[in-house]
């Protein structure tokens, strides 16, 4: 099995370009390696304040880390279906009334990513005029990550919408191949009941 298999959501393989499957992979390796380095700094800062000599830098890398991998896994998760869909509504629907009500979903997400895109591009603008402490980085660098993921998030909203309205949204997904769960007998079960 390749790493592609592993990371790649096989779910609702009918709404998703396999051309777009290499960049959900670089997505979930980068958010991983942004979890790691998120992870590793708040270790390396705590480490370092309790020895007594902070490093200051630290905490300037860990909130660039935290914040690129919510943005970079809001990405990933739309792509994947993961992220904050309102299933439970359309999967219960079928007929156009299910194509309705999903396109509208998708829609909605495509209209927040378009807010993404532009007013995170303004910020990013503005964040030229501010700067982070110690360092003086511009606060910009921060700011990049919003529009980014507004991109990214209507890619997969469009590729999604066109899928679904070419294939179709509610196909039905392989049941995994595990046995049913038996229940242990006990001595308790076995008994006769007084």
């Amino acid at each position: 099995m390749t790493l592609t298999d592993k990371l790649v959501s096989q779910r609702q393989r009918h709404l998703k370009w396999r051309a777009l499957d290499q960049l959900e992979l670089g997505l979930m390796i980068l958010a991983g390696l942004l979890l790691f380095g998120f992870c590793s700094t708040v270790v390396f800062d705590i480490v370092t304040r309790t020895i007594g000599y902070p490093w200051l830098w630290l905490q300037e890398v860990t909130s660039t880390f935290f914040i690129y991998a919510i943005f970079v896994g809001a990405a990933a998760a739309t792509r994947r279906n993961d992220h904050l869909y309102l299933t439970a509504i359309a999967e219960a629907m079928q007929g156009r009334s299910r194509v309705v009500v999903e396109v509208i979903i998708r829609l909605v997400v495509l209209g927040v990513s378009a807010c993404f895109v532009y007013f995170g591009y303004i910020n990013f603008l503005r964040g030229f005029s501010s700067f982070r402490m110690p360092s003086m980085t511009p606060i910009a660098s921060l700011y990049a990550a919003i529009p980014l993921c507004g991109l990214l998030i209507s890619l997969f909203a469009v590729e999604q919408i066109v899928n679904g309205l070419r294939n179709g949204f509610d196909h039905r997904e392989p049941e995994d191949e595990q046995p049913p769960i038996q229940p242990i007998k006990t001595m308790v079960n076995e008994g006769p009941r007084p």
